[in-house]
């Protein structure tokens, strides 16, 4: 990875620690993947999602319920296609 400035550097910080293993490698592999990339527009969005209670995005992500209309966006639309491919919490040299 390339030297990120401190938002992207806290971005993937908060991506990797957010209190369930399951969180962490599917969320964090995101972030890995894409945070360098990111505009600034995605990168606030992206900073929304990770507000929320790693219940609340574990639903989402699996497809238990739906993200309510007032949080969605399409950084968490994305994040939610991407966690919920095969292999989504395995960095990329192990994905299929």
């Amino acid at each position: 990875m390339t030297e990120l400035d401190s938002r992207r550097r806290r971005l993937v910080f908060r991506a990797n620690h957010r209190g369930t293993k399951e969180a962490d490698l599917m969320i964090g592999a995101f972030v890995a993947r894409h945070v360098a990339g990111l505009t600034d527009d995605e990168l606030t969005q992206l900073e929304a999602a990770l507000e929320h209670w790693d219940v609340d995005l574990a639903d989402w992500l699996s497809g238990r319920r739906p993200v309510p209309d007032e949080l969605a966006n399409p950084m968490l639309d994305r994040l939610i296609r991407e966690c919920g491919e095969s292999g989504a919490g395995l960095p990329e040299h192990m994905r299929k």
